[in-house]
């Protein structure tokens, strides 16, 4: 086994205070040595691609706000990534040197919550990469070079939370995995090496409990499996590690501290605790040691571009295994809805395409009307589109892992509709199609 970082999160009253420990548990007995002793509080640790750095957030001071920090893990060496006037969390390396994470926002066009942010490793070129009013936190870099994150609903307050997936210019954002009513996902999505997805879901019935769940990344919505069924007590914390076996934070009781156990995902079985104490719970938990770099995308952003263009195939298919599909009527036309007001109507053509040119970084829903302008279902959710973004859709209440009908949709022959109309005045680079 490597060396691990430790988040120990320590309560007293209304105060919430942790730090970044490291733990060599090649040397039974050994105690955690407090990597972060000059913050007030530190979380959130994430380990780069070569084993030697490690990004996380901290408070310097009690009162100050959150920050993104790093340090080289030879020496100790702390280096300052943001100095925003927001509050920063979540830090996650990308594959080309980069760093995603998390800023607190509040204004009237996305609400109060957390929006994602990149910048150079140095700070400098913070751009925001998310633009809908939901709220982003936890994220992770999976192998195939998309951001793994948690999207909560910040109207109402503590609305439902489900897994996104994103590039990391925030294009081609889309649901990855929704959990049952009343679950939601607890901390980050570790990729494993088998190609699970593993992270702790919890659910409120009557105590807060956390169980620990994978799911297979090739259908993240239809292979749910619950790991720790079974098993008493409560999980806050999984790392995967390249033997196969996890890492988890565990308790049996309330009344336990939580502690590091190993567990064997093949036959469900919580190992011996590698270290507990009696002073603090153990909350996050990494491993030193190298890792594959994810695959590096390419961007379609390009900021001369003030518009993206959306394609839906036919909005009259649905998901046939929903009850709901056999009783909505026939769409023939969609109005594109803003944050304060409608932007637009549109057509459907006769085989149920439609295809748009929107303002760029700016939030709308889709609601569908039938022949007699009655709304059809609920509106899709808040969605967005980045500078010169060229996104496609299958339908409207489609199964999420469907794949569309291999044919040319009839509003692809024709030019976008403008949505609003006075795009047409907007200047701005001109981008062949071909």
């Amino acid at each position: 086994m490597q060396d691990f970082n430790i988040t120990a999160l320590e309560s007293a009253g209304q105060k919430i205070q942790s730090g970044i420990a490291i733990l060599n548990t090649h040397k039974p007995g050994s105690k955690p040595d407090i990597l972060t002793k000059g913050f007030y509080s530190a979380r959130s640790p994430e380990i780069s691609y070569d084993g030697e750095m490690m990004l996380f957030s901290a408070q310097q001071k009690e009162g100050d706000n959150w920050q993104i920090w790093e340090m080289n893990l030879s020496n100790s060496k702390l280096t300052r990534v943001t100095s925003l006037p927001e509050n920063c969390f979540d830090p996650a390396y990308l594959p080309d040197g980069k760093v995603i994470f998390s800023k607190q926002t509040e204004n009237s066009n996305l609400n109060s919550g957390l929006t994602m942010f990149t910048c150079n490793s140095d700070g400098t070129d913070v751009m925001q990469v998310t633009f809908d009013p939901y709220s982003y936190s936890s994220a992770s870099v999976l192998n195939d070079g998309r951001v793994l994150t948690i999207s909560r609903k910040t109207s109402p307050e503590n609305g439902e939370s489900v897994f996104m997936v994103l590039r990391p210019d925030g294009t081609k954002n889309v649901l990855f995995y929704k959990g049952s009513e009343g679950s939601h996902p607890g901390t980050r999505g570790w990729e494993t090496k088998s190609g699970k997805i593993v992270f702790i879901e919890t659910v409120k019935d009557g105590e807060e409990t956390g169980d620990l769940i994978s799911i297979n990344y090739n259908r993240p919505l239809h292979t749910y499996a619950n790991l720790s069924s079974g098993i008493g007590g409560s999980f806050i914390s999984v790392f995967p590690l390249k033997s196969g076996e996890y890492l988890v934070s565990y308790r049996k009781s309330g009344s336990d501290r939580f502690g590091l156990y190993e567990f064997d995902p093949e036959n469900k079985v919580l190992g011996q605790p590698v270290y507990v104490s009696d002073d603090f719970d153990i909350a996050e938990i990494v491993a030193v040691e190298k890792r594959e770099r994810p695959k590096k995308l390419p961007s379609e952003v390009d900021k001369g571009v003030k518009t993206g263009l959306l394609l839906c195939q036919d909005v009259n298919f649905h998901d046939m295994n929903t009850s709901q599909s056999a009783s909505l009527a026939r769409v023939n036309k969609i109005k594109i809805i803003g944050k304060d007001s409608v932007l637009g109507e549109i057509d459907v053509e006769s085989d149920g395409s439609f295809y748009m040119k929107v303002i760029a970084d700016t939030q709308f829903q889709i609601q569908t009307v039938d022949n007699q302008g009655n709304v059809v279902g609920d509106p899709c959710g808040w969605i967005y589109l980045r500078p010169n973004e060229r996104r496609g859709c299958v339908g409207c209440h489609e199964d999420h892992e469907q794949v569309p009908e291999n044919r040319i949709p009839l509003a692809v022959r024709m030019a976008p509709v403008n949505v609003p109309v006075h795009i047409s005045k907007v200047v701005e680079k001109k981008v062949s199609l071909e």
